[in-house]
């Protein structure tokens, strides 16, 4: 009974795995949305695969089919209409939703403060580590014995000798 159910549940799993292999990535634009010109889609396609979608946030607007991902691409084909360049989309979109909406945000010094920081944190770390290893020094005070305290170190030593 046992191998038995346990043939049944391999080949279950091995079904569902075919069918997920099978299965192409969903197609989120709409039909009713595209160009119909395929150069003018194209450069769409190529802008909106600049720009992230802020709901699953780490797919372009062009691979997400959430609500606000069309309303993206809908606005991207717009401002094309509109006779808009691309960095003028892309810029226009950025100063709306923010710099993150962008897959390679903009260089500004709070992004250059953002990516300094670990590093600037690190050479702060060891700078404080050598300084307290400094401070240390080597751990050991030099003590020089007295020739009163060396002869009682002997008595000593030598009484614990048998």
């Amino acid at each position: 009974m046992r191998a038995l159910f346990g043939s049944f549940l391999a080949g279950l799993l091995s079904i569902l795995a075919i069918l997920a292999m099978l299965s192409g990535p969903a197609l989120a634009v709409d039909g009713d949305e595209m160009f119909a010109d395929p150069v003018r889609e194209a450069r769409a396609r190529d802008v909106g695969r600049q720009l992230r979608c802020l709901v699953c946030q780490n797919q372009s607007i062009f691979d997400s089919n959430s609500g606000l991902a069309k309303d993206l691409r809908v606005l991207v084909r717009t401002r094309m209409t509109e006779g808009d360049s691309d960095a003028e989309i892309l810029s226009y979109i950025a100063d709306r939703y923010g710099d993150y909406v962008l897959l390679q945000p903009r260089f500004s010094i709070g992004n250059g403060i953002l990516w300094a920081a670990p590093i600037l944190a690190l050479l702060f770390g060891l700078g404080a580590m050598l300084l307290y290893l400094k401070s240390r020094g080597t751990g050991r005070p030099d003590v020089s014995l007295t020739e009163n305290e060396r002869e009682a170190a002997r008595k000593l030593l030598q009484e614990g000798r048998p």
